[in-house]
């Protein structure tokens, strides 16, 4: 069976603010040591998989050019660009769609564009089993993360450890619950029973279009009105009015959370979802006192400060456990433990329209 990958890359990563703008969201950026920025990596880990002409990006208008100019490769038909934004359920939608006008059918991989993955191939061999799974019993699969803390941060699927599925280590899911407490995620932590979401799936087109026929079907008329018009002077109107009509709703609330045959693969390979700027210090070294350095960064009497620089001379005297970023046209000074916060400063700025700022 062919095999396709949806990348979803059409977040704002508000919470990397001042590097991460509107114009120039966090998966266009690199994060790391690396020079590739978040997409190009997410595309460069399955090529072994997926043929780049068999990669769909579903992104929105604004965004065209910088999957252009960052995936030369990629197909310029495949490139979804919503025309607002409704959350997973459509843009997955979109896809399921658009590959099944093109192939028939075939599996699909659906990542986001803007995680870490650091064993990459033990994370190929993961996906290599959830096809297998996926195309054996027609049904959703996802991969849950094994929690490692009790994070707060993460939506948690509760698995059935006891029956077998005759798959490999492939259970069936019990439930999906939103984010927790952290007194709730201490609880999920020491029953063994409960993974992280990762928010990464791996399914046959026509399994998640039934699904959706089932669990949403107002989407699912809008999505193949959106399929027949596809290659004909109607179809941008018919995307358009399509994602007028369909209601704002995640894949998870909205499908994966109904549907009765959905799978989930227990993984550990290496894997972040880069929420905020302390994944920073997680996916780069730090030096001997703790700081995580980007740029010319002079430090006294400072430890570990996640600092990025950018032509400027940056000075860091008594300084622990601070975020400080600094861009051409804004600095931000952080407290590690209110990084959670820095979305506030974006609603100030609208509050003010410094709509230059975003």
């Amino acid at each position: 069976m062919k095999t396709t990958a949806l990348i979803m890359a059409g977040g704002r990563g508000e919470r990397f603010w001042p590097r991460s703008r509107k114009s120039s969201p966090k998966q266009f950026l690199s994060l790391t040591d690396s020079d590739r920025t978040m997409i190009q990596n997410t595309v460069d880990r399955i090529r072994k998989l997926v043929d780049i002409r068999d990669i769909f990006v579903a992104t929105n208008q604004e965004y065209r050019s910088l999957v252009r100019e960052q995936l030369p490769d990629l197909p310029e038909e495949n490139i979804l660009c919503e025309p607002m934004p409704k959350s997973t359920a459509p843009c997955i939608g979109w896809g399921a769609v658009t590959v099944r006008k093109r192939y028939g059918d075939a599996m699909m991989l659906v990542l986001p564009s803007d995680h870490l993955i650091m064993q990459q191939h033990l994370f190929r061999s993961v996906l290599k089993n959830a096809m297998q799974a996926a195309e054996r019993t027609d049904a959703l699969v996802t991969l849950g993360i094994a929690p490692s803390t009790p994070d707060t941060g993460y939506g948690y699927i509760q698995y059935d450890q006891e029956r077998d599925t005759g798959l490999p280590n492939t259970f069936r899911v019990k439930r999906f619950v939103e984010k927790p407490n952290l007194e709730t995620a201490r609880q999920y932590l020491a029953s063994g029973e409960y993974l992280w979401n990762s928010g990464m799936f791996i399914w046959k087109a026509s399994a998640i279009l039934r699904e959706i026929e089932n669990q949403l079907p107002e989407h699912y008329r809008c999505l193949t009105a959106i399929e027949a018009a596809d290659g004909t002077p109607a179809a941008a109107e018919a995307v358009q009015k399509g994602f007028r009509e369909m209601q704002a709703i995640s894949i998870d609330y909205g499908v994966m959370e109904r549907a009765e045959h959905v799978y989930v693969i227990p993984s550990s390979f290496g894997w972040d979802d880069v929420g905020s700027w302390l994944a920073v210090e997680r996916m780069n070294p730090a030096n001997d006192l703790g700081n995580v350095i980007k740029g010319d960064v002079v430090t006294v009497d400072s430890t570990r400060c996640i600092v990025q620089g950018d032509s400027r001379t940056i000075a860091m005297v008594g300084l622990e456990d601070m975020i400080i970023v600094d861009t051409k046209d804004a600095l931000l000074v952080c407290a590690k433990d209110s990084a959670g916060k820095i979305k506030k400063v974006l609603e100030v700025l609208r509050a003010v329209n410094r709509t230059e700022l975003l």
